[in-house]
């Protein structure tokens, strides 16, 4: 497809720098203008590197039954390595929705950073990325957050990922005109909802007599360097306290909830893998906040590069995942028949494997960029009469820069936000 040419505050808790979520102030410059297509969109990603040979193609049979329609049969060693998980409702996400099967992240390394970034900004990357630095080109969440003006906008757009180093840094740009004031609550649930956790946040420390004159020192000093004007880019972010004690309440429920068991076993599966969690956590923030914008990602199929069974059982997993996660928007007063959900990888995985043997004698895959590791997909689910039912696109159209784009005309800013964007929305996909 022909393209023009464009070249958390995280609170960190004691050992183990545990990532908290947290809360964005409620400015804006002015509101959306567009027609939106439903008020709510969650965006999942498929991380960690999905090839479309075990995915739309199917090499394997049919790892993603939830996703997918057809029933091929999975191959015995891949059946004896991936869990016991069954389908969730009657239809499969492809029947209720439109499917790109030939999508493509076209441009710039095919690295999990690079593939997040180009997600969540809309933008390629073309040169060599610092991941300790912030994107310059804006992210979904800040376009949503500046042009749009919902009733409780510091609640509404969460980044929910796993624990790998840069992914806090992108729930804001280092772009001027946006920043840190139009972020994303960020929150790892991997991080939180686990029983160290507790221990650590859910049973503070009694500090001694002789210990609370040299806390109440440490502080002040740090408060003193959070008071008055700050540069909120360098900073982090402002937390109204309103919107700071729902989430207050929030993660205290989570901490009792961990410590009490209820997390263990939450879907009755008898695990929960990593990708799971960061669904559940989806979840839950969905029923708390109801928000219009969530992102979310699944990385667990990263083990591909040592392991491609486990790989597949990874990428079985994130299937039900995202089905249950489905069946939750549908329950979930607010969302239900109100939400569109788009699911795609952030890039795929090379033709050729490397020379890693797992112990069903299959050879590990790397993503080093060739043209395999540039074919993925795109799924695009939602109500009847609002998204397209059952269109299965067979040829190759869409790229990675095109959601960020289709995330704006579904919430109505696209007007505002086009000009930016080298991408465009995926049209195909609406009535």
């Amino acid at each position: 497809m022909k393209r023009r040419s464009f070249i958390t505050k995280a609170a960190t808790a004691t050992a183990g720098a545990m990532v908290l979520p947290y809360i964005l102030p409620s400015g804006r410059l002015f509101a959306a203008t567009g027609t939106r297509i439903v008020d709510h969109v969650v965006f999942c990603l498929f991380a960690g590197g999905v090839r479309n040979l075990e995915s739309m193609q199917k090499v394997d049979g049919n790892l993603m039954p939830n996703t997918l329609l057809g029933s091929e049969s999975i191959s015995i060693d891949i059946a004896s390595a991936i869990p016991s998980l069954g389908t969730i409702g009657s239809q499969r996400l492809q029947e209720q929705g439109t499917l790109f099967r030939e999508f493509r992240f076209a441009q710039g390394p095919t690295g999990h950073f690079s593939g997040h970034s180009t997600a969540l900004t809309g933008v390629y990357n073309l040169v060599d990325i610092n991941i300790r630095t912030r994107p310059q080109s804006p992210t979904i969440f800040e376009y949503y957050r500046k042009h749009t003006d919902p009733s409780t906008s510091a609640l509404n757009a969460w980044w929910i990922s796993n624990s790998l180093g840069p992914y806090p840094a992108l729930n804001f740009s280092s772009h001027p005109d946006y920043g840190a004031l139009y972020g994303a609550n960020f929150i790892q649930p991997a991080s939180i909802i686990n029983q160290t956790s507790y221990n650590v946040l859910g049973n503070p420390k009694a500090f001694a007599a002789s210990e609370r004159e040299k806390v109440a020192q440490m502080r002040a000093f740090f408060d003193e360097n959070f008071a008055g004007q700050v540069n909120l880019a360098d900073a982090g972010v402002f937390n109204p306290e309103s919107d700071a004690a729902q989430i207050d309440s929030f993660i205290q429920t989570a901490f009792a909830e961990a410590n009490s068991g209820v997390y263990n076993n939450p879907w009755g599966t008898g695990f929960m893998t990593g990708d799971m969690m960061n669904m559940f956590a989806a979840e839950k923030i969905m029923q708390r906040f109801t928000p219009e914008l969530m992102v979310v990602n699944m990385q667990d199929v990263d083990v591909c590069h040592g392991n491609f069974t486990q790989y597949a059982a990874a990428l079985h997993v994130a299937d039900y995942a995202l089905a249950h996660l489905w069946q939750t928007i549908q329950s979930t007063p607010g969302m239900a028949n109100n939400t569109i959900l788009i699911a795609a990888p952030e890039h795929g995985r090379n033709l050729q494997p490397n020379t890693v043997v797992d112990q069903y004698g299959r050879y590990a895959i790397d993503h080093t960029s060739d043209a395999t590791s540039r074919e993925i997909f795109c799924l695009v689910v939602g109500p009847t009469g609002k998204v397209v039912q059952n269109q299965n696109i067979t040829q190759q159209m869409g790229e990675s820069i095109d959601i960020v784009p289709t995330i704006a005309k579904i919430l109505g800013f696209h007007d505002q936000v086009g000009g930016m964007l080298p991408g465009q929305p995926l049209n195909q996909a609406f009535v």
